[in-house]
């Protein structure tokens, strides 16, 4: 069994515990947090060391790292600590849920990426470095997802799909068959993407209003209530 330190102490750390100590060959040894950010000493039971100084006590000869980080600033921060982690000389841990449908091998997904349980991820797909894929999204044959891109849940990539990197994408998104998503974009929840996309650029679904008129359903749940 590997030993693996979790930079992080948001919810995303707790559970990148739990899925690694429950579905993987890692064991989890402490987590760590730059020093400024560091509120608490333990953690989940565990140590809370400072990064600036983990490879002292948990040295990268003998622990991998996972960074626990979700989508903030376009995912600029896990992109950094991605990067400073590997300038330590730490492995970063990848780790998919034996609970999915991967048809790829590991040698297609990147270090650092996390695959939730009921993905189902098609044949010939690439993923890249850094990437978050939380739970049952479809991402369909030829794929290719960038570095550092966070997909929350039922997002449907389509096949051929290209996502760049930095990019994130909502919950009940769509996006065609052939279609770029460019690097850097956000793509909000239930959002249909027909067409490809520009840099640096928000897509939403417009919010759904209410009708004039109520429905029969709505009449009748009034009726009885």
């Amino acid at each position: 069994m590997m030993e693996l330190v979790i930079f992080g102490l948001g919810d995303f750390a707790e559970v990148a515990k739990f899925m690694f100590e429950h579905d993987s060959s890692y064991k989890v040894a402490a987590f760590t947090v730059d020093r400024a950010y560091k509120t608490q000493n333990t953690f989940c039971g565990l140590p809370v060391c400072d990064f600036e100084n983990i490879e002292n006590e948990y040295p990268p000869e003998k622990y991998a790292m996972f960074i626990a980080i979700a989508y903030a600033k376009a995912n600029q921060v896990r992109e950094a600590k991605f990067h400073e982690a590997k300038k330590k000389g730490y492995t970063l841990a990848s780790y998919v849920s034996s609970h999915s449908t991967c048809y790829i091998p590991m040698s297609d997904i990147g270090e650092n990426t996390f695959i939730f349980e009921d993905n189902t991820i098609q044949p010939f797909v690439k993923i890249g470095n850094n990437v978050i894929l939380w739970s049952g999204n479809h991402i369909g044959h030829h794929a290719q997802i960038g570095n550092h891109v966070f997909i929350t849940s039922h997002v449907v990539l389509s096949g051929r799909t290209t996502v760049g990197n930095n990019s994130f994408i909502g919950v009940n998104a769509t996006v065609n068959d052939h279609i770029n998503i460019a690097e850097r974009c956000v793509i909000g929840s239930g959002a249909l993407i027909t067409k490809d996309t520009e840099p640096d650029s928000v897509y939403k679904n417009e919010r759904t209003r209410p009708s004039e008129r109520k429905s029969d359903e709505l009449k009748y749940f009034n009726k009885n209530k």
